[in-house]
């Protein structure tokens, strides 16, 4: 599943600023897409797709804990950690957890970034997958009909994180899904991932070339440099992931509701409920660093096992095939 950075309400792409000329086409395309219709969620679409998904998944030897925590019906706020770029495996994980415990038919949603929904074959893709733009109306909206809605705050802040924060969480002290949650009512449910991280090694996050160079008017807040094969390299020539094992646990679920829906114009509420939240996450991400200091030997170790056994059953196969057409005769 895609990208994602929850929001403050909000904001129609042409009122950010003039972006460079160069990504005036792309600005466009964002303007032209935050008017379609948010709702193009295709279940069927979605049951044709999680093969793909799953082998993509698999790669990164993924264990999911405390799915059971996750209220199997009605409407629900899931908050995520986010981690290794626009790969973002745990988005895919957590996916792909969700429909297991809620069913594909069972409406569930996640807040996207407008770039993505702007690509020309990503987009509608991804809307069809349950894909919607990344505002509170929409969220909101979502909620309302009785929806599993997942979130990351931290967005591309958070995913470009460098090395050196590799553990920790860093919502860079957007609140909009903790007053999205005070005036819903909802049940909000964090979901950390560790080891993602660990998948693509970033150097720095490039902020100050990313608003040098102007992306900041279409909403990018990043630049990332990465360490590569070949030394140094940048988002625009990225490295292919490694398999680094991901673990991804559904912590309990918490309820603000009596706060009451006032509370979500209370800076103080909100931020308290905010330091709550991320508190938990940290503690539970600090837990699973501790216990899996290193994701990526551990993801290599399990690829490698499978790859192996995956070619036994094929020669065995192959052998059993070769036996009745009675070219070989294999005890």
């Amino acid at each position: 599943m895609p990208s994602t950075q929850t929001s403050q309400p909000a904001t129609h792409p042409a009122d950010r600023g003039a972006p460079p000329l160069l990504l005036t086409p792309l600005a466009q395309r964002m303007e032209a897409a935050h008017g379609e219709s948010a709702v193009q969620r295709d279940p069927e679409f979605i049951r044709r797709q999680l093969p793909a998904i799953a082998r993509y998944t698999s790669y990164f030897s993924p264990e999911v804990r405390g799915l059971d925590r996750l209220p199997a019906e009605g409407p629900a706020l899931v908050v995520g950690n986010h981690s290794c770029l626009f790969y973002m495996p745990e988005a895919w994980i957590s996916g792909q957890a969700v429909l297991s415990r809620r069913g594909i038919g069972s409406p569930s949603y996640l807040l996207t970034y407008d770039l993505l929904l702007a690509l020309p074959g990503i987009g509608p893709a991804l809307r069809r997958l349950g894909a919607i733009p990344a505002s509170a109306q929409d969220a909101e909206q979502a909620l309302g009909r009785g929806a599993c809605v997942v979130v990351y705050p931290g967005g591309d802040l958070e995913a470009c994180r460098p090395w050196t924060q590799r553990n920790q969480i860093d919502f860079g002290g957007r609140k909009g899904f903790v007053r999205l949650a005070l005036r819903t009512g909802v049940p909000v449910v964090p979901v950390v991932a560790h080891g993602g991280q660990h998948a693509v090694v970033v150097l720095s996050r490039g902020d100050r070339l990313a608003r040098a160079a102007g992306l900041h008017n279409i909403r990018i807040k990043v630049f990332p440099f990465l360490a590569g094969p070949f030394g140094v390299t940048s988002i625009l020539t990225p490295p292919a992931p490694m398999p680094a094992q991901l673990t991804v646990e559904f912590l309990p679920p918490l309820d603000w509701t009596g706060y009451g829906q006032e509370a979500a114009a209370d800076p103080a509420i909100v931020s308290g409920c905010y330091d709550d939240i991320t508190g938990r996450m940290q503690a539970a991400l600090d837990r699973l660093a501790a216990e899996r200091p290193y994701p990526l030997l551990d993801g290599y170790s399990r690829l490698t096992t499978r790859t192996g056994a995956a070619a036994m059953r094929r020669a065995r196969d192959l052998g059993r095939a070769l036996s009745r057409a009675g070219h070989l005769v294999v005890p």
